[in-house]
């Protein structure tokens, strides 16, 4: 007669739940991370008013020129549909 023994299913069985728990430390890990790092967002682009070597932009309607006073700025026509504004001429040409 033979004396085979079957596996005990209790090394299967830990290593399932070791498994487990190290997926879900992981996980943990990982949301802790994401909340709790700086985010590192690209800085948002700068309109053309906010630019300073922007010295001439518009919207479509307006022209705006950058002068050593400030801004100065054309009045829009009546039915003017305004766009984003943009560069017409920089400081460095």
């Amino acid at each position: 007669m033979s004396t085979a023994t079957a596996p005990s299913p209790a090394p299967r069985s830990s290593s399932g739940a070791l498994a487990a728990w190290g997926t879900a430390i992981l996980v943990i890990a990982t949301v802790l991370l994401g909340a709790l790092l700086p985010a590192r967002h690209a800085p948002a682009p700068r309109s053309a008013a906010e630019d300073p070597a922007c010295l001439e932009w518009s919207d479509g309607c307006t022209v705006c020129q950058r002068l050593p006073e400030g801004p100065a700025c054309s009045l829009p026509g009546v039915a003017c549909q305004p766009a984003t504004p943009h560069c017409l001429r920089h400081q460095d040409g």
